[in-house]
């Protein structure tokens, strides 16, 4: 987990399963190309739809929920928040429409990570926004007799800041060089980001 060297997954090798699936995600991605000329509108629909399913999701991971109707009226901007969970929400939906308006002209550094969670939590007072986490986080289990049982402990604070640059390093290196597919290195990115667990909160 301390080690991330991207060049070297490159040189393992795929199975036909896996590479199937790779191209069959470009075939639609081409598809969705021409759809976006054909009918613009019916993915316009379809994007709204994806942003409230992902806040609704996303959010319910953390524990933090309301009503359907008050997650819709958050996404599309109608209401204003009423409690912190609210708050939370109306940040995650603001972060959301950043990466899905400039999705293609976001850097991928530590910086604009570290500034993505600053907006999370822009509608709240939280003096941990923005920043690496400061105290050891751990991933958790409670099971229904309430006990609780440690899963997974992520990097510890003093390593976090130098490993997401790392992790950013080595991503835009393999990406930029042409040595990794991006639908490999993202997702090892997404597992490395993951298990460094750089917030406490708003991962």
């Amino acid at each position: 987990m301390r080690d991330f060297n991207y060049s070297a997954i490159s040189k393992k090798t795929w199975d036909s399963e896996l590479l199937g699936y790779i191209a069959a995600i470009y075939k639609e991605a081409g598809k969705q190309e021409f759809y976006l000329k054909q009918r613009p509108e019916e993915l316009e629909k379809l994007v709204e739809i994806a942003k409230i399913q992902s806040t609704e999701a996303s959010n319910a991971i953390e524990g933090i929920v309301t009503t359907n109707t008050r997650i819709k009226q958050l996404v599309e901007e109608k209401t204003t928040p009423r409690n912190r969970d609210e708050q939370e929400i109306a940040g995650y939906r603001d972060v959301l429409g950043i990466i899905h308006e400039s999705f293609d002209a976001i850097p991928i550094t530590k910086n604009y990570i570290l500034q993505l969670h600053k907006i999370l939590y822009s509608h709240m007072n939280n003096p941990a926004a923005g920043k690496t986490k400061a105290v050891q986080n751990y991933i958790s289990a409670t099971y229904p007799d309430g006990h609780v049982e440690t899963l997974f402990t992520p990097l510890a604070p003093y390593e976090t800041p130098e490993a997401l640059d790392r992790i950013c390093e080595e991503y835009n290196r393999v990406i930029g060089n042409v040595e990794l597919e991006p639908l490999i290195a993202i997702p090892v990115f997404i597992h490395d980001f993951l298990c460094i667990h750089p917030f406490n909160d708003g991962n």
